[in-house]
């Protein structure tokens, strides 16, 4: 299995074990061992978390980030914020993951870095359940689980940095799309894998404004398929969408992957601007296919600035400033301070939109 795995340093080795227990709360990874031991209990057992908004960051700590596949654009950009970050933080960093995009695949890094005792594993979740019981058992052994970009059950995790409001992007999408297309006729979705928590929701969005808003109503969704965040497939995908359907008018794809194949597959076919194309995408892979007219429009939040989020978000539980509880505040470096929402979410902020005028203007 290939992956982007660097080279194993300081507290990542499995001797640290006991020091990296004895600085995470074994039940939730939110505070300190002996802060924990003098909480009072819930049902006996568990020691309650505590929070300490004026605490400090520890140094030192072991962050690894897990994105749903290595080898994506989108995910080393986000590596790159993440790196920074622990790198001002004075802790351990490293990149690494599956090359596909399975849930399955995900589980044994998951176990791996639970039994290298990181002290945080920063995750973009390929399912919204299948994982929940190894991340519970690295949690377990002391082991604070951040997601970000992609969720899982909040029960199984202390935060999650979320991009944008999921609402706001499903409603950015086919805002986006009515306006390339003149508000009517059919269009279709190219989403990732079928079981990506993010990209379900932004679907379910738009297919409730599609339904409900009086703005679509000459719009149509006549499918969705899934390119799986593979290059190749999601091509494919893009040309079976086009043979299958001779009324299409365009075509919405939330994932990077998928909208850069597209737009690849459109540019060098008769489709070219005769079909839409908008979705999610970086400035520096969709350049190109804007410039020539492939693409009017996207959008993309700074995945650089979703992985700084990540890394000190998941520092912040791992040190004891934050337990994942609402209404919880912590500081993320020069990104400012940063408030938890209901069921441990952080959001980073809206979306922005990427066209002939200012994608020159970004460089990620």
């Amino acid at each position: 299995m290939k992956t982007s795995r660097l080279p194993l340093r300081g507290r990542f080795a499995p001797v640290a074990l006991g020091l990296t227990l004895a600085l995470t709360l074994a039940a939730c990874g939110g505070t300190t061992q002996d802060d924990a031991d003098d909480e009072a209990t819930a049902g006996g057992d568990e020691p309650a978390a505590t929070a300490d908004a004026g605490g400090e960051f520890e140094t030192g700590l072991s962050i690894a980030m897990l994105p749903k596949s290595v080898n994506n654009p989108y995910f080393e950009a986000s590596s790159t914020g993440a790196e920074t970050a622990v790198g001002d933080l004075e802790g351990e960093y490293e990149y690494t993951g599956p090359s596909d995009t399975s849930a399955s695949s995900q589980v044994s890094y998951i176990n791996t870095l639970s039994q290298q005792a990181a002290d945080v594993i920063l995750l973009s979740a390929n399912d919204p359940n299948a994982l929940c019981s190894s991340l519970e058992q690295a949690r377990a052994a002391g082991t604070s689980v951040v997601t970000f970009d992609s969720d899982v059950d909040p029960s199984c995790r202390d935060a999650f940095v979320s991009q944008v409001d999921g609402a706001e992007v499903g409603r950015t999408l086919i805002e986006m799309m009515s306006e390339q297309i003149g508000g009517e006729g059919q269009i279709a979705i190219l989403s990732a894998t079928a079981n990506a928590t993010n990209q379900n929701a932004w679907i379910a969005v738009i297919e409730d404004e599609l339904a409900n808003n009086p703005d679509y109503a000459n719009m149509e969704l006549v499918t969705t398929v899934y390119g799986d965040d593979e290059d190749e497939k999601s091509f494919q995908e893009t040309q079976g969408l086009l043979q299958a359907n001779p009324e299409l008018k365009g075509i919405i794809s939330p994932t990077t992957v998928g909208i850069a194949a597209a737009a690849r597959y459109l540019q060098g076919s008769e489709y070219k601007g005769q079909i839409a194309l908008t979705g999610l995408g970086t400035p520096n892979q969709m350049r190109e296919f804007v410039k020539d007219e492939t693409v009017t429009e996207f959008a993309l939040w700074d995945p650089t600035a979703l992985g700084e989020l990540a890394a000190y978000a998941g520092a912040a539980v791992a040190s004891g400033i934050i337990t994942g509880a609402e209404g919880e505040t912590f500081t993320a470096g020069e990104l400012g301070e940063y408030t938890v929402g209901a069921d441990g979410v952080i959001v980073l902020g809206p979306p922005t939109r990427f066209n002939a005028g200012n994608i020159d203007d970004f460089d990620f």
